[in-house]
């Protein structure tokens, strides 16, 4: 369950706010020599200041494969290739670019709460199992069952706060 809120965390990480963050880029995937490759694998990212990111290839024949999975990606930023360094500029967020980030990070929020439950239904019926084997008794299977739906509510209300938490970041300007 701890690593379901640490995928959703970075999930969040690439929505994008109105800062230039070099995690907004960690879903960008480059076709490079035929292989989907991180982006961050073929280049070192920086951001030079609040409204920039720079991208500086290792190998520059990839240059123009990094400025095209860029633009095919979902970001919606176009990116200024000056033949060494391709500079992403971050623009202030409309309201309507706003509203639809936070539905992306409430999609981003749903999915991890689906993946801790999947997690709660898979221990619950391995105690219904061991029940059922004699393993325990009973009384100990309904306190085991107990105990997952507390630890199950406890990171489903961390999921929460780091929406929450999102939500403000994205909405604030």
């Amino acid at each position: 369950m701890h690593k379901a809120v640490e995928a959703t965390q970075r999930s969040f990480n690439t929505i994008r706010t109105g800062r230039a963050n070099p995690s907004l880029l960690d879903r960008v995937m480059v076709e490079y020599y035929g292989a989907p490759t991180p982006l961050k694998s073929l280049a070192s990212i920086n951001t030079p200041d609040a409204s920039t990111i720079t991208i500086q290839p290792f190998d520059r024949s990839s240059l123009n494969l990094i400025e095209k999975a860029i633009q095919m990606s979902d970001l919606g930023l176009t990116p200024n290739n000056d033949g060494s360094v391709i500079r992403l500029n971050i623009p202030p967020l409309t309201s309507d670019r706003r509203k639809e980030l936070v539905k992306l990070a409430a999609k981003f929020a749903e999915e991890g709460k689906v993946s801790i439950r999947n997690i709660r239904r898979d221990a619950v019926d391995s105690v219904r199992k061991q029940e059922k084997a004699g393993d325990i008794s009973e009384d100990e299977a309904r306190d085991l069952q107990d105990k997952v739906q507390k630890l199950t509510d406890k990171y489903i209300a961390k999921v929460d706060e780091l929406l929450v938490e999102k939500e403000k970041d994205i909405t604030t300007v």
